[in-house]
């Protein structure tokens, strides 16, 4: 069994960092792209899958460390799927997450009126890939369900949390305790996937 000491979570979204730093185990070295100072790649990939992998891939080649990368987003039914791979792009180009989420809820008010059947219904999804060694690397997905909230509600969290509702709760992310938000969102739910496969093939960080 192959142990695994240090780990390069690839992103330079601060949020991410910090949750996905609390799922690993607290004895493995968390790196930054940040302290190393490598750049984001251009995320070119038609899926999270393959943005993924790209990020993976990246941050692995620039840094010979272990590297485990995120892409993930916001999919909304009514608007077809939107922003989903383009959630960060979104806060860029009505300027901020703030004003993103306002676009969306006027967008989904609107894609709603005057409709019998409202449907609010959304996902957010989770690709993780964790890029070991030059031969190896392993990609998971996790998805939340949920539905959009009729307004922008809580302080926790981060991106698009304030409008999404997981099944099963009233709140949005924003409002939860974060431990309890990181325990049952969808990056929880690749990253207990990945955890999964690791233990298959015998590579050790748990």
């Amino acid at each position: 069994m192959k142990k695994v000491k240090k780990i390069l979570i690839g992103t330079h979204n601060q949020g991410k960092y910090k949750e996905i730093s609390q799922l690993l185990p607290k004895e493995i070295k968390k790196v930054s792209p940040i302290n190393l100072k490598i750049k984001s790649p251009k995320e070119t990939g038609k899926s999270f899958l393959a943005n993924s992998k790209l990020k993976a891939n990246y941050f692995f080649r620039k840094s010979n460390i272990p590297s485990l990368s995120d892409d993930s987003g916001l999919c909304i039914e009514c608007l077809n799927g939107k922003p989903g791979i383009y959630s960060a792009r979104w806060a860029n180009k009505y300027g901020s997450f703030q004003k993103a989420m306002v676009k969306i809820l006027s967008l989904v008010e609107k894609k709603n009126r005057n409709k019998s059947r409202k449907n609010f219904r959304a996902k957010f999804v989770c690709c993780l890939t964790f890029k070991i060694s030059s031969k190896k690397i392993i990609s998971v997905t996790g998805e939340a369900r949920g539905k959009i909230s009729s307004k922008i509600i809580g302080k926790k969290g981060f991106g698009y949390d304030p409008i999404f509702m997981p099944n099963k709760f009233k709140v949005t992310y924003a409002q939860m305790n974060k431990k309890k938000k990181i325990m049952i969102d969808h990056r929880y739910l690749a990253f207990k996937k990945l955890k999964k496969k690791l233990i298959a093939c015998k590579f050790f960080i748990f």
